[in-house]
């Protein structure tokens, strides 16, 4: 073997092709690769499809009646609680950036499904056929759902909200429900060393499992690429930290700096509480606060120099 050819690089001249598929589940083939690469893609490729890609999950949920989780709704046989759960199984497509909303309005005996929630013009129910609820003669159910996009999973108690009958949800973002797979030896030709990846890939119905592979592959490009051609983030200018000192002088107010009562009163009264608000401040605007005028704006300015800060020209 030449020295030329010793030292040429690998090339990936494998083909990805899928054995057999519906919208949530498929077995797709990698091969051939050369030996060891078929588990350094395949961990790869299969980490990055459970934690990485991005999703829709319901994130807060305000049912019309129930305060808290803990509460029930008259003629409606799953508490509050049962029904959040319910919730959270169900899987939205959309293509929005930005969180939206969706309505679940219902009354009358009878099953409530996830068919029955209006996503609005800007998503998707893709298990509309999922049960929420069960609903008596003269029971009324009225739900509003916050959804937004994310990565992973986001657990609710991280998300505690001050809003009365606002019910944090745990947040299942990824599409990807489940990801195996395994590697097998192949044969190219006369050579029986090469290896093929078998992935058996599930996910909730949002996105297509051979999208899901190639959404993490280009992720992971993007990651290797930053190794060998690295694109330099320019640094943002930090702003001058001020010491303790400097900080406690912005903080007082008008009052603590011994000016006349009247400058004082004159100064709140046109906005201007503290050094803070007067460093800087142009002395021309300062002179027409009322009651206030030029000689007004020496002795201001007097004081606030005590304190290591000025008026503006």
């Amino acid at each position: 073997m030449s020295e030329a050819q010793a030292i040429t690089p690998l090339k990936p001249v494998f083909q990805v092709t899928e054995v057999e598929a519906t919208a949530s589940r498929a077995t797709i083939v990698v091969e051939p690769l050369e030996q060891g690469y078929g588990h350094t893609l395949g961990n790869a490729l299969r980490r990055v499809m459970l934690t990485s890609l991005p999703g829709y999950a319901i994130t807060k949920v305000r049912v019309n009646g129930a305060e808290h989780q803990y509460s029930t709704l008259e003629g409606v046989s799953e508490d509050i609680l049962e029904l959040v759960l319910s919730l959270k199984q169900v899987r939205v497509k959309s293509e929005s950036k930005e969180e939206f909303t969706m309505k679940l309005e219902v009354s009358g005996a009878g099953d409530v499904t996830a068919a029955q929630i209006t996503p609005g013009a800007v998503a998707e129910i893709v298990n509309p056929e999922l049960h929420l609820a069960t609903l008596s003669k003269g029971a009324k159910l009225d739900v509003e759902m916050t959804v937004e996009p994310g990565l992973g999973y986001d657990v609710a108690s991280e998300r505690s909200s001050t809003i009365i009958g606002e019910i944090p949800v745990d947040a299942m973002y990824s599409p990807v429900v489940r990801v195996s797979y395994k590697v097998e030896a192949t044969r190219v030709g006369r050579r029986t060393d090469f290896d093929r990846i078998v992935f058996e890939i599930n996910t909730d119905g949002t996105v297509r499992p051979v999208d899901a592979l190639n959404q993490a592959a280009r992720i992971l490009a993007k990651q290797f690429t930053q190794v060998f051609n690295p694109v330099i983030i320019e640094e943002e200018v930090e702003e001058e930290t001020l010491s303790p000192e400097e900080a406690e002088n912005l903080r007082l107010t008008v009052e603590e700096l011994d000016l006349p009562t009247r400058i004082a009163n004159a100064l709140r009264k046109g906005g201007f509480k503290t050094v803070g608000d007067l460093q800087g401040a142009p002395r021309n605007v300062i002179a027409k606060v009322k009651n206030l005028g030029e000689k007004s704006v020496d002795v201001i300015n007097e004081a606030i120099q005590k304190k290591g800060v000025s008026l503006g020209e």
